[in-house]
């Protein structure tokens, strides 16, 4: 019963989705036609799905804005002062 409703399954995605065969994959205008309309891609050969090519998200007009570091870094360690030089030859000195 099970193998039934994998079948169906394969067989109704297999129709809803635009799907090409590797010969056809030569054809890049129908290709990028259905990926810049949003469509999931199956890629086939002799009838078995070897893969999905999914369209790229669009990337945000805005970039993301950066943490606060250096508050960051307040918080952390306060006001203290930390010389780089000084860190780095204490944890030398540990190995």
């Amino acid at each position: 019963m099970q193998n039934a409703v994998d079948n169906v399954t394969q067989k109704v995605s297999h129709r809803s989705m635009p799907s090409v065969n590797m010969r056809q994959l030569r054809d890049t205008k129908r290709l990028k036609s259905w990926l810049r309309a949003g469509k999931t891609v199956e890629l086939r050969e002799r009838d078995n799905l070897i893969a999905r090519i999914v369209p790229a998200r669009e990337k945000p007009s805005t970039p993301a804005p950066w943490p606060d570091f250096a508050a960051r870094r307040k918080a952390i360690f306060g006001d203290r002062v930390l010389p780089g030089a000084d860190i780095v030859i204490e944890e030398r000195g540990r190995y």
